[in-house]
């Protein structure tokens, strides 16, 4: 049985609990593949997660809002496959030029060191998302309605 939240404590332990695991694991990464300050490197990691905690917010109150409205109810693969690249596409356009700021190098460059830690988190958000639904049940606005012969499964 999934544990109950409501709808903002949800966000909350989903944002945190994404970006903790982030954290974790792309701090240290940075260091090793950036040849950096692990110092740096976890400022860094920490910078990209408090704009991704903000991002993830609004990303997915409007996700919610626009599957809320569709008349096919659950997370089928594709719709997971959709969250992960509006929130990934969502991330590089804000992140990419605070990388290159902060890695003192082009918006280019920035990109293309991204594009590793792209892959990684749109891997990541499919499975993390996947796995908190698993534990803490689907989203009110991803619930079939009783009867509703169109859900899919989570």
């Amino acid at each position: 049985m999934p544990l109950a939240l409501t709808p903002i404590a949800r966000r909350v332990v989903q944002a945190v609990l994404y970006e903790a695991i982030a954290i974790t694991a792309v701090g240290p990464a940075m260091a090793w593949l950036f040849d950096a300050p692990m110092a740096s490197s976890l400022a860094l990691a920490l910078l990209l997660s408090s704009v991704a905690l903000v991002w993830n917010g609004v990303f997915n109150s409007l996700f919610e809002r626009w599957e809320a409205r569709q008349a096919v109810k659950g997370r089928s693969w594709r719709r997971r496959l959709a969250h992960g690249i509006g929130f990934e596409g969502g991330l590089v356009v804000m992140l990419v030029p605070l990388m290159a700021w902060w890695l003192n190098t082009t918006l280019w460059a920035a990109l293309l060191a991204d594009l590793g830690i792209v892959a990684f988190f749109f891997i990541y958000a499919v499975a993390f998302t996947w796995a908190f639904d698993r534990v803490f049940g689907l989203p009110e606005s991803a619930r079939a309605n009783p009867g509703n012969p169109h859900a899919e499964h989570a």
